[in-house]
């Protein structure tokens, strides 16, 4: 595979993914739809990179419920909606939270076989305008033949289980949150994410979100002790094709858990919210031909499947695959990415691979700053860059789990 180099990256801000309502304004990136969103997020890109944009040859971007306003092809929408040449074309994505990273991974793989010299990827979500769940499929889309063999709980309920197996107490969930709200404030005091943050405006041009809208920078051990259970009522709920409930359905395949203890709650779990992100990734050639210098290259990627009831363990063995791919072990990583979709996720991973904690989510993660689904993973990419950049390191891998037992993978060097 020829080398793949990344060229540029930028985000939005993240807002809080709430819809407005008569006692409550909502988030502020309710107003903007997801299509104008992402829109905005190419042309902001596009102008950064100083890209011609006739030299794109595809759009491949990750958006998770892909109905109603981001139904149809999302990619392609945007591609129109930002005013650009209309031979570009555009492709959706959903590989559930890791579609952001998938999009970057497709552009990768067209750009390294030789068939593409330039792609945008990344990826986009309104959870405040299109909820999480709006596609009403759930993640095994509703088969009920398949149930009778595999019965996936929601997701929630396989994080607690997997906090049980792996001896997580409340305690452990709630100290790793209180580090990622910490170490987020940092990184917006000291304007860490500055390089790949734009400022996105209404439809009227004024300033609708600058910065991230979601973090929690005066959150506190007692205020996060004294959050409830998230899923604990979810868990107790009668769902079994006999009768069974969410947590017993779940302990059918794991008895040895016993009992399930809930410790993620809204303080220690990802935050909803809306977003974007959008990736240059392109050859040697593009580089020369657009006069642009690379950032960083691609050296490895990787997917991986994991037991679907516990759901979120997959991270470890993506990463592994990798690493194996590239020759290199996991002290050779200088960052590590892992999504914060619930705080036990980083920590098995962590544990699994013996990583150094001090490596990993060092400007915060999701549970701070939130999870925009089908961005996210273009968004720590970025991230994962502009810090190996501020701190002159070398080599960053981010790693996302993926509903339904998946786990997703990419390594980049800096040049």
């Amino acid at each position: 595979m020829a080398d793949v180099y990344i060229y540029e990256s930028v985000r939005t801000p993240r807002g809080k993914g709430r819809a407005a309502r008569k006692d409550k304004p909502g988030g502020a990136l309710n107003g903007i739809h997801p299509q104008e969103l992402l829109g905005q997020t190419l042309n902001h890109m596009a102008k950064k990179a100083n890209l011609d944009k006739n030299l794109v040859q595809d759009v491949v971007m990750g958006c998770v419920t892909q109905v109603k306003e981001q139904g149809a092809c999302i990619a392609r929408n945007a591609v129109i909606a930002a005013n650009w040449p209309e031979d570009v074309s555009g492709t959706t994505v959903n590989r559930f939270c890791g579609s952001g990273l998938q999009a970057v991974n497709f552009a990768a793989m067209g750009v390294g076989s030789g068939f593409q010299e330039c792609v945008v990827a990344g990826g986009v979500e309104s959870m405040s305008r299109v909820p999480m769940g709006s596609d009403g499929a759930m993640v095994d889309g509703l088969n009920e033949k398949m149930r009778e063999r595999v019965f996936m709980v929601p997701q929630g309920i396989s994080a607690d289980l997997i906090a049980t197996l792996e001896g997580f107490s409340r305690e452990d969930a709630d100290a790793f949150a209180l580090s990622s709200q910490k170490k987020a404030a940092v990184a917006i005091e000291e304007k860490r994410f500055e390089k790949s943050l734009f400022k996105v405006e209404n439809y009227d041009g004024s300033m609708a979100l600058e910065r991230d809208e979601h973090p929690r920078p005066s959150t506190t051990a007692e205020s996060l002790g004294s959050l409830r259970a998230a899923f604990e009522e979810l868990g107790a709920q009668k769902f079994g094709p006999n009768g069974e409930s969410l947590d017993q359905l779940a302990l059918n395949v794991y008895p040895q858990a016993g009992k399930i203890n809930h410790v993620h709650t809204a303080g220690n779990s990802s935050g909803i919210v809306d977003g974007a992100a959008v990736v240059l990734i392109g050859s040697k050639e593009f580089g020369e031909k657009a006069g642009i210098k690379p950032r960083a290259r691609i050296r490895a990627m990787a997917t991986a499947g994991s037991e679907p009831v516990i759901m979120l363990t997959a991270p470890a063995p993506a990463s592994q695959k990798a690493l194996d791919q590239a020759g290199m072990k996991v002290s050779d990583i200088d960052l590590w990415e892992i999504n914060e979709a619930f705080a036990t996720v980083p920590l098995q991973t962590i544990k699994k691979l013996n990583i150094d904690p001090d490596k990993v989510n060092v400007n915060g993660g999701s549970i701070a700053l939130g999870h925009p689904l089908g961005a996210t993973g273009a968004m720590l990419m970025g991230t994962a860059l502009d810090e190996l950049e501020r701190s002159n390191k070398n080599t960053a891998l981010i790693t996302l789990c993926i509903g339904g037992g998946m786990g997703i993978a990419t390594i980049i060097e800096r040049v």
